[in-house]
């Protein structure tokens, strides 16, 4: 009955200011939405960047000729290194036990020509196997066959956005175009792939055989990558581990103890260092966003000051007909725990609305997360009880009857 003729006394003390209340809610409904918000945001952007590692491939592992450093946040090749070659692509499938396929990769950014259009591209020579290593689909068409790439045959399969520049809304296939001159018959286009985890347009790149690549198109015996299917996710260590034993032993760096002249990267390295730093930049615009709690709780903090102040006389007068400093005391402090609940119930609609109406209306990927609901009507909670226990005191001490004098 205590409890519910308190809660009475508070609905109508904050009813008795409107304006005043709902400026209180303003502050904890703006924080609390906030969080959520700005969490949703960060884990929409957290599953986009999993999404598109995860979409280059399962168990991959990647093998560049040279040493591979991050730049202005992209990854490139420093040095020329030559000791890469198709020998070496075969000796991986064949030797390592952890292996599945391999396909080994030499590109190059060249103009095509078809008629009397043109287009920069990247020319991509690589075996039958990329598609499954790399989860490329052919939508229309075929992928050229072992046979033919053994044959060196002058066969081309288009990404979306290559067939775009070249033939707009024509049918491609069976069309001749020209790389370096030499004639291509396009034999396939790729499904869309979109932008990889380094903002490289993966539909902008034409697939020829890595044979034809390497002796009619860039004339060269040597390869800048080879992508690695380890046989299943446990085995990906495993492979890592017998590709570098191998190419170190085909490379003779073992004799004189050098440096590896390549670089390993294992997939599931790459989505654990994207997945912490996806993790920290979700932390931090929320720990950011909790800041407006705190503000929200400065707001309760100044209102319920100017409550007691203005309330003076009737805690006085309560306590000369029997209350106790413990009744005003949870008397303030319900209020102020009303003010903060109310405010977190509002910030969660508020909040949820918003994730919604930005993953829906906006090109920003948002992913709702629970705990962070939880976790931000909790903050509000505890902000209203930090907040509210020194006015609350401060009422639960006065003396009555210098209360009851006041005016």
């Amino acid at each position: 009955m205590k409890v519910y003729r308190n809660l009475k006394i508070s609905r109508r003390a904050l009813l008795a200011h409107r304006m005043r209340t709902v400026l209180a809610l303003l502050g904890i409904i703006i924080g609390v939405s906030a969080v959520i918000i700005m969490v949703a945001i960060g884990r929409g952007a957290q599953k986009e960047v999993l999404g598109k590692i995860e979409n280059m491939g399962a168990n991959l592992i990647v093998v560049n000729a040279g040493q591979v450093r991050t730049f202005a946040g992209r990854r490139r090749q420093t040095g020329h290194v030559i000791t890469l070659t198709l020998r070496d692509a075969r000796a991986i499938k064949t030797e390592c036990p952890s292996v599945h396929l391999t396909a080994p990769v030499q590109s190059k950014k060249l103009q095509v020509k078809y008629g009397n259009l043109s287009t920069n591209t990247s020319v991509v020579g690589t075996t039958p196997d990329f598609q499954e290593i790399r989860n490329f689909h052919v939508r229309q068409g075929e992928f050229f066959t072992d046979e033919e790439n053994r044959a060196s045959l002058r066969l081309a399969i288009l990404g979306q956005t290559v067939v775009k520049n070249l033939f707009e809304d024509a049918d491609p296939i069976g069309e001749t175009i020209r790389i370096r001159k030499i004639p291509f018959t396009v034999i396939g286009v790729l499904q869309a792939k979109g932008v990889d985890i380094n903002g490289v347009d993966q539909d902008d790149q034409i697939i020829i055989p890595i044979n034809t690549a390497l002796r009619r198109v860039f004339n060269l015996t040597y390869l800048n990558t080879i992508y690695v299917q380890a046989k299943d996710s446990e085995s990906l260590k495993a492979a890592v581990a017998e590709v570098s034993e191998l190419l170190r032993e085909r490379h003779h760096l073992n004799r004189h103890a050098k440096a590896d002249d390549f670089t390993i990267q294992n997939q599931a390295d790459v989505l654990e260092t994207q997945k912490e730093a996806t993790d920290t930049f979700t932390m931090l615009i929320g720990s950011i966003a909790a800041i407006s709690l705190l503000v929200g709780g400065i707001g309760i903090l100044a209102i319920m000051l100017m409550v007691i102040r203005e309330r003076t006389n009737e805690i006085g007068l309560r306590m000369a007909l029997g209350a106790r400093k413990k009744d005003i005391l949870m008397q303030f402090l319900l209020e102020s725990l009303i003010l903060s609940i109310g405010g977190g119930f509002l910030g969660i609609i508020f909040g949820v609305s918003g994730s919604l109406t930005i993953g829906l209306f906006t090109s920003w990927p948002a992913s709702l997360s629970i705990p962070s609901i939880v976790m931000a009507f909790s903050f509000s909670l505890l902000v209203g009880l930090f907040f509210g226990v020194y006015p609350a005191r401060r009422a639960s001490l006065l003396d009555p009857i210098e209360a009851l004098r006041s005016e």
